[in-house]
């Protein structure tokens, strides 16, 4: 993957929006792009897992939960994310199991960590506009991540 978030930032400024700096890696890969897949939950990982084991074909899924703080991703979430060839995940929440998840390689930004699991209570709700961190994600569009930041454009960037 040859990209840097700071260059494509250089290149296409006004085409690419930048969450703001309220995400860390948690995941073994470094970098991640692809297309986006949006889940809104709540209080569960149920929907995030059914998503997950479905062939991700080298997207990105973006999740948010209102940084409710429990962990919906751990260790066992990021390999089922593996097997299934997702590119990476975003989450608007918090995550666990670090230790682990930063071996696995793909790539995983959250707000930050949780030892405390959630509980599934409700269905989440796939493929809705999503905004935080300053930025609307869309479904299909476009994440590219690195050390430097996430960014967000509409169409595919030339490196």
């Amino acid at each position: 993957m040859k990209f840097y978030t700071a260059d494509l930032c250089d290149k296409y400024g006004d085409q690419v929006q930048v969450l703001d700096p309220i995400l860390k890696s948690y995941g073994g890969a470094k970098k991640m792009m692809g297309q986006i897949v949006t889940l809104k939950i709540e209080d569960n990982n149920t929907s995030l897992a059914q998503v997950v084991k479905t062939e991700g074909e080298g997207k990105i899924l973006v999740v948010d939960v209102s940084a409710k703080y429990t962990a919906v991703v751990g260790d066992n979430m990021m390999k089922f994310a593996l097997e299934n060839n997702w590119a990476g995940m975003v989450i608007n929440g918090y995550v666990r199991d670090t230790k682990n998840t930063k071996e696995i390689e793909v790539g995983l930004f959250a707000l930050g960590t949780c030892p405390q699991k959630t509980v599934p209570l409700k269905e989440g709700t796939l493929h809705v506009e999503l905004t935080f961190g300053g930025v609307t994600f869309r479904e299909g569009e476009y994440l590219y991540a690195d050390r430097d930041g996430i960014i967000v454009s509409a169409k595919p960037l030339e490196m």
